[in-house]
């Protein structure tokens, strides 16, 4: 597929970002339960929330672009998905298990994060305020996300794993 034009290139990535969150949607429900600490249970779930909301946005943005929401899979996301869960599987130890769903979780964070920073900054470059502003948002979820995480894990789950 050819694309011809900047709006085009943008309307590809929401797109992608689309299959991102359609993708965690299926995913941290099996990372939840591979979880064994009740907070990175919690922090889980919140975030299953919050992504469900994500995809709720971006398809209303495709949407108001009468763009295919479901055109493109995100190659990257699936993979990053696949690792995380083959990493879990690999540690039997419950607080292992736990660190190492965290840096799964934190590789899937910083995708988003690049997604999503790209995304704001091509509407921004389209003149596409309403976009920008719900893109932003999104961001800064996702970092909050983040560091979150990187919180939990120095506090409660990198210890017990030592």
């Amino acid at each position: 597929m050819d694309i011809s034009d900047f709006r085009e290139m943008y309307l590809k990535e929401l797109q992608e970002a689309r299959s991102v969150e359609r993708q965690l949607v299926d995913a941290l429900p099996r990372m939840h339960d591979a979880a064994s600490d009740d907070g990175l249970k919690q922090a889980l779930k919140k975030h299953l929330d919050e992504t469900r909301s994500h995809l709720d946005q971006v398809e209303r943005l495709l949407g108001e672009h009468d763009a295919n929401p479901r055109e493109h899979q995100d190659q990257s996301m699936r993979s990053l998905v696949a690792e995380s869960e083959k990493w879990a599987g690999m540690l039997n130890d419950g607080a292992l298990r736990d660190a190492g769903l965290i840096a799964s979780a934190q590789r899937i964070e910083h995708y988003e994060i690049a997604v999503y920073g790209t995304l704001a900054c091509w509407a921004k470059q389209l003149g596409l305020d309403e976009d920008l502003e719900a893109l932003l948002a999104i961001l800064e979820q996702e970092k909050a996300a983040d560091d979150a995480l990187s919180e939990f894990a120095k506090r409660d789950v990198n210890p017990k794993a030592q």
